[in-house]
C-alpha cells in the first residue's frame, strides 16, 4: 500500500469516527432535554400547594456573624 491510500483510509476512518460520535451526542443531547421536560411535569403535578408562611425568610447574614467578622477585622488592623 502506498501513503496516499493509507492516508486515505485514515481520513475515512477519522471522519466516520467523528460523525458517530457527534450523532451518539446529539441524541443523548436530545433524550436528556426530553426526559428534564418529562420530570418537569411530574413534578409540577406531584408537587403538593405549598402554604406561605407568615415569617418571611432571611437570606442575608446574621447579624452575630457581621459583628464577629468585624472584630477580627478590628483585631487585625490593630496588630498591624
Amino acid at each position: 500500500m502506498e501513503i496516499s491510500e493509507l492516508l486515505a483510509q485514515a481520513a475515512n476512518l477519522m471522519l466516520t469516527g467523528m460523525i458517530g460520535v457527534f450523532l451518539f451526542l446529539s441524541i443523548l443531547i436530545f433524550a436528556v432535554k426530553a426526559l428534564s421536560k418529562l420530570a418537569a411535569t411530574e413534578q409540577e403535578s406531584q408537587q403538593p400547594a405549598t402554604k406561605k408562611s407568615s415569617k418571611p425568610v432571611s437570606t442575608g447574614v446574621p447579624a452575630a456573624h457581621v459583628a464577629a467578622i468585624s472584630a477580627a477585622v478590628s483585631q487585625f488592623r490593630q496588630k498591624n
